[in-house]
């Protein structure tokens, strides 16, 4: 399981999400091969490597070249033809699920604090080409990078007032902090605008509030634009695998009986439950009343994230309540190793029995794309994949 670490001390902005991501790996011509996907035009993207304050970071840019951009570009649009935007594209179905999801949470809070219905929100500043572009860019990094879950870290809400189409308005804007419930913050904590709107939406969308024991592979540091007296303005993403210690835990078991639901939906729901950091989820068949086949969506999580996975079954599900209750477990340590194979680097997942034996498995999705790049049998990455481990 990939999993993001939004370490964002000095904010978030989209541009530095996908400075960010760039430096973690995603290669600019993937961006921009992705991008044209999108009935846009007018504007073209680069990025170059900085130092900020004695770090490496990497600067992401839009130039926009033309304002009679597709869909009318004349500085703002509405929701709606954001909305028309990406569904007409042909962007893979993860890249444009991820994307209409931010700008849908974005649409909502905008929608709430002028009192209009989200399909009415006019974006400005935020609906500029730049904006659409960062948004887009960050669904395909986190797709390019398999990311699973993502966390952030609190978030510094700045101070001051900040130009908007509407005015000025105080920092944070309004429909930062409409997005932000929930999130832990810092107010008053940098000079400026800190978490823009963008930035805002991307880590509501995407991200949990928490700090996960990660095993680190990766970090991306994303350069922004201001110049900061008291911090370096840069977002540091952390990639890696979360990290288990041998021993015991106390975790929270979620369940719902569901015997009206189109089968269908199960596969959609698992993977929102795992994105949203749910450790484990699994289904169970019964006998409900009257004798109908049923069956028992069974998640398993921490307490701190009871509340928003309970909320999520609730939403994504005909399930009209949920029970749950503490439960014990004891698990192994593990750690993610990355071997070389004839047919390409896959991960490799260790765990140390008791008895001083390794348990390795190699992850699945590593070999199912890997398989798929060198068109050979999954079995047979698999199998490499093993022998490469036992080998060293």
């Amino acid at each position: 399981m990939r999993v993001l670490y939004f370490d964002a001390f000095s904010g978030v902005s989209g541009d530095m999400t996908v400075g960010a991501l760039l430096a973690l790996g995603v290669p600019l011509e993937q961006l921009r091969a992705e991008l044209q996907r999108l009935p846009l035009s007018g504007y073209s993207i680069d990025c170059e490597r900085v130092s900020i304050n004695g770090i490496g970071a990497t600067r992401f840019s839009v130039q926009v070249h033309d304002h009679s951009a597709h869909h009318g570009h004349h500085g703002h649009r509405p929701f709606r033809a954001i909305r028309a935007l990406l569904e007409e594209s042909d962007l893979g179905a993860a890249v444009k699920e991820k994307a209409l999801a931010i700008f849908a949470k974005l649409a909502h809070a905008e929608g709430h604090v002028h009192g209009i219905a989200p399909d009415e929100v006019e974006f400005h500043e935020v609906g500029a080409v730049d904006a659409v572009v960062d948004v887009v860019a960050t669904a395909v990094g986190f797709t390019a990078l398999g990311i699973e879950a993502a966390y952030v870290s609190p978030l510094p809400l700045g101070a001051g007032l900040v130009r908007s189409h509407h005015g000025p308005l105080p920092v944070p804007a309004p429909a930062t902090v409409e997005l932000l419930k929930g999130y832990p913050t810092h107010l008053q904590d940098g000079d400026g605008e800190m978490v823009t709107p963008t930035g805002a939406a991307i880590v509501a969308t995407l991200a949990q509030p928490a700090a996960p024991m990660l095993q680190i592979e990766a970090v991306g540091y994303g350069a922004g634009t201001r110049r900061l007296i008291d911090r370096p303005n840069v977002l540091r993403l952390l990639l890696g695998e979360p990290a288990t210690v041998s021993g015991a835990d106390e975790m929270v078991l979620i369940a719902t009986n569901i015997d009206d639901a189109n089968p269908e939906i199960y596969d959609h729901v698992i993977d929102r439950l795992l994105a949203a950091g749910a450790r484990d989820v699994y289904l169970t068949p019964v006998h409900m009343k009257k004798n109908r086949p049923g069956i028992v969506l069974n998640v398993l999580c921490a307490e701190s994230e009871r509340e928003q996975l309970a909320d999520l079954l609730l939403t994504e599900t005909t399930a009209i309540g949920v029970r749950y209750h503490p439960v014990k477990r004891k698990v192994l340590a593990r750690e993610s190793i990355t071997v070389s194979t004839e047919y390409g680097a896959v991960r490799v997942k260790v765990a140390r029995s008791p008895d001083g034996r390794d348990n390795v498995a190699p992850e699945y999705e590593d070999c199912r794309r890997v398989a798929t790049e060198r068109k050979v049998p999954l079995k047979s990455v698999y199998q490499a994949a093993l022998l490469a481990y036992l080998r060293n």
